[in-house]
């Protein structure tokens, strides 16, 4: 806005007890102050800075007017402030499921802080009793840190994760407050050249934007109530009021010595310029007190005051500050500057009053009345000037509004204005599958949900792009995303392969994939629970069978065993891995080299074929008897054809049908020799004989295990065993 050098600012500050008006003229880039008048209302208007009586509020605003008029000349547009104490600031937290998002944008993270917002608008809402009747703005909010997980982050923007949240103060301002002030004016016959709020006004003037790193409160101690703003960071962090001020020391002079309220009022304010004050009391008697004498009956009071602006100060800002500014009329209290700094710790020399004075882009000349309670209306009438609050109409989805402009607006506040959820502006993510790979559980998650549709005067636009007056919006939230789709390739990073040399051609061989036990392509799409295994680890004849190769040229012979079909090779094939002979069941890794070679026809006896079917018809041990090694069988299978029973020499014919069945295991034990050797029992006839195994003498019941020595001495030592 450009500012008109010749003309001067009309400022006014309409406080609880009186309204201050006042004259600036701005000289390139700074001001000076021309005049001022204070006039305190006649009766209670107002209340904590509201306007409860708007004749009665015009009537003070036409008397201070008057009188800068006939000094000054005629004034019909005035800067003012709406009060402080009607803002109202809550804290909220917002957070949202990133897991399905890629990265995190722009438009993602003011997303974000906009839901915190409006919840903090619904905290609000809650609070307040009829809440329909009371119209609360957004004029501002400030991030107070962002989280990633759960753990603090400096920027949202670009990162990944699962759970992203934002914390945020926000601040809202009663729309009455504002169109009483508009009423009161147009009734002095005045017309609103610009507006602003009084935290905002003063906070300008005294801690410009380069001091807001430090962590400062301003108090502004009016009449009824006392405001406060804190700034950190480089930002205004929080505003806050608590409902006493200097009319409870006015009061409490007034109970102490029976003085009428105005009176009351009067000595208060001797106090900070006397060191002994008169009074005279309702009963005619005259006294002269000393400062200190008369402050005394009224410290509690006092002490109270700073308690409750520090107790308010400790619960905006979670901790104490760096400095407390004290500005206003009631900033003036003995002993106030004092008490504040006791009760938040801090070094006396951290709490000072600050006057008009102390603003540097106001000029100052001898004889200017640049106390603490001009600090306000001369904030009020360079910060309406510079930085002006604007209504704004715009149309939200065909509903047109009335934005209260406090900031520079975006198509973020007409949403929020509009009541808008932005929290569900963006579609939900489709369903995510739980697979098992490998035994291990995994989430496959849907597609994230798309972005809002947003538009500006029929184009697309952004939820921090600006918002002018007379723009039409249009909101529609963003389509649902599709549910989990996945196939097995995207599931696995790397499919193993076995390289092989099998009768010396090279061959690749892939890991088998199973989908649920059953063999699948890597192109094939899973589906919720699915089981996902890979077969990498093969054996000789698995390697053979998935290739299709058979070493033999001609037809196995097959026989029915237990109602399955079994084959047998005639030939006997020796199959060799590396050039070494080996089980087929042996496990083979990549390079190695697959061959074999055909014996001679074997005979179809129970035993070849039961062990070319991997069935191993006895069991053996070898001992020695007399250093001479035994080798002694057990059959472990029972092979029957019909009701006969075949012992493992018997032979097969095709298409034999057979029933198979295992023994119950059993141990060797030393009687089993004599299936191996003879013994001429009539040698041992009147004979002593002792039995021995590994050295020590033993029974016919002893277990045998492989490698045990046995030993049967008869008389002179005499063996009466022979190999049979």
């Amino acid at each position: 806005m450009t500012t008109d050098q010749s003309s001067p600012l009309f400022a006014l500050d309409i406080g609880t007890r009186s309204v201050v008006g006042l004259l600036l003229r701005p000289e390139n880039g700074s001001f000076s102050l021309i005049d001022s008048v204070i006039k305190e209302h006649e009766e209670r208007a107002m209340l904590d800075g509201q306007i409860h009586d708007v004749p009665a509020v015009a009537k003070v605003i036409e008397t201070v007017k008057h009188k800068l008029e006939e000094q000054h000349g005629p004034l019909r547009k005035v800067c003012v402030a709406a009060a402080g104490r009607s803002l109202k600031t809550k804290r909220a937290r917002f957070e949202i499921d990133i897991s399905a998002k890629p990265m995190f944008d722009r438009d993602d993270v003011l997303h974000l802080e906009l839901s915190a917002v409006q919840q903090a608008q619904f905290q609000l809402a809650n609070e307040i009793d009829d809440a329909s009747t009371i119209d609360y703005y957004c004029v501002g909010y400030s991030v107070l840190a962002y989280s990633l997980d759960n753990e603090p982050i400096g920027s949202l923007l670009d990162q990944t994760g699962k759970l992203a949240a934002v914390e945020v103060i926000a601040t809202f301002l009663p729309k009455v407050v504002v169109e009483s002030l508009l009423a009161a004016l147009t009734r002095a016959e005045l017309e609103l050249e610009a507006l602003t709020l009084e935290p905002i006004a003063a906070i300008n003037v005294l801690i410009p934007p380069s001091m807001r790193r430090l962590n400062v409160a301003l108090v502004d101690i009016g009449a009824g109530t006392s405001d406060i703003a804190l700034t950190d960071e480089n930002t205004v962090i929080a505003y806050g009021m608590v409902p006493v001020a200097g009319d409870e020391i006015t009061e409490a002079i007034s109970d102490h010595y029976l003085l009428d309220f105005p009176d009351a009022e009067q000595v208060k304010r001797q106090l900070s310029t006397q060191e002994t004050v008169e009074i005279t009391d309702i009963l005619g008697t005259e006294m002269s007190y000393a400062k200190k004498e008369f402050i005394a009956p009224i410290e509690g009071n006092i002490q109270h005051l700073a308690r409750s602006i520090s107790e308010e100060i400790i619960r905006l800002n979670g901790r104490t500050p760096k400095a407390v500014m004290l500005v206003g009329g009631g900033s003036l209290t003995p002993l106030l500057p004092y008490y504040v700094a006791e009760y938040l710790g801090l070094p006396e020399n951290r709490v000072a009053i600050r006057g008009a004075d102390a603003i540097k882009a106001l000029q100052s000349k001898p004889g200017d009345p640049f106390g603490p309670e001009l600090v306000t209306p001369i904030g009020i009438a360079i910060a309406a000037k510079e930085n002006p609050i604007q209504y704004s109409s715009v149309t939200v989805n065909g509903r047109t509004l009335r934005l209260f402009d406090v900031k520079k607006l975006t198509i973020g506040d007409g949403l929020l204005a509009a009541g808008i959820d932005i929290a569900r502006l963006y579609g939900k993510p489709g369903l995510a599958l739980m697979v098992t790979v490998q035994e291990q559980l995994i989430s496959i998650p849907g597609e994230y949900g798309g972005p809002p549709l947003l538009l500006k005067n029929g184009q697309p636009t952004t939820l921090d792009s600006p918002l002018e007056a007379g723009d039409q919006i249009v909101v529609e939230r963003g389509q649902n995303g599709e549910q989990a789709k996945a196939t097995i390739a995207d599931l696995l990073e790397d499919i193993p392969t076995l390289s092989l040399v099998i009768n010396g051609e090279k061959r690749e061989i892939t890991a088998t994939i199973l989908q649920n036990g059953v063999v699948a392509s890597k192109d094939s799409f899973v589906k919720e629970r699915d089981q996902i295994t890979l077969l990498s680890k093969r054996t000789v004849k698995e390697i053979l069978q998935l290739e299709n190769i058979s070493p033999h040229n001609f037809e196995p012979v097959t026989i029915i065993v237990n109602g399955e079909r079994w084959s047998f090779q005639p030939k006997q094939t020796k199959l060799l891995l590396n050039g070494r002979p080996v089980l087929p069941g042996h496990e083979v890794k990549s390079g190695d080299e697959i061959s074999w070679e055909v014996a001679s026809e074997n005979q179809l006896t129970v035993a070849t074929f039961l062990r070319q079917n991997e069935v191993e018809p006895e069991k053996s041990i070898t001992v020695f008897y007399n250093n001479d090694p035994v080798e002694i069988y057990k059959t472990v299978v029972e092979v029957k054809r019909g009701d006969s029973v075949l012992s493992p020499s018997d032979e097969l014919r095709a298409n034999d049908q057979l029933q198979l069945s295992f023994k119950k295991e059993e141990p060797f034990i030393l009687q089993d020799i004599f299936t191996a050797v003879e013994i001429d029992l009539a040698h041992l006839s009147g004979k002593k004989v002792v039995l021995r195994k590994n050295g020590e003498e033993t029974s016919f019941n002893s277990p045998l295990i492989n490698g045990d020595r046995i030993e049967l001495l008869v008389g002179e030592k005499l063996s009466l065993f022979r190999s049979s």
